[in-house]
């Protein structure tokens, strides 16, 4: 399912991660992050949310981000996606931890209408900085 996100999200050709790699990253000794996945009637993966535990210094507490959030059409509008976040709510609910965050892509205004729908907030005074590739390895090296 990962490839199938990565093409809904106009992004297949970034994709690098294999099965062994997500395996090890999500069972291996020290895992640090998580999925839940969700069946379709006939018990075949319908959608999953990969997460992680993240800290925010404004509020003294952990937090969680959703990395991924992704139902197979075939399987869309059939509450699917609200289970997940709903599982994701109660881990945070329990845990204690103090929001739960995400990415969407400003085009996806099927998922944007979701989660407004559900009292999701942009933040829209934020702008995602990356490092990777050739800089992340110069940035390393410059430190």
């Amino acid at each position: 399912m990962v490839r199938e996100l990565a093409a809904y999200e106009r992004a297949a050709h970034e994709v690098v991660a294999d099965e062994p790699a997500l395996a090890a990253a999500l069972f291996g000794e020290q895992p640090a992050v998580f999925a839940h996945v969700v069946e379709g009637p006939d018990g075949a993966p319908a959608g999953f949310a990969l997460w992680y535990v993240t800290f925010s210094t404004w509020l003294g507490r952990h937090g969680l981000w959703l990395e991924d959030l992704y139902v197979r059409p075939e399987h869309r509008g059939r509450g699917y996606g609200r289970a997940l976040l709903g599982t994701l709510a109660r881990v945070c609910v329990e845990r204690g931890y103090g929001r739960l965050e995400w990415w969407v892509l400003d085009w996806n205004a099927p998922a944007l209408g979701f989660y407004r729908a559900l009292g999701a907030v942009p933040q829209d005074d934020w702008t995602v900085q990356r490092v990777d590739g050739g800089a992340l390895r110069r940035l390393a090296g410059g430190a």
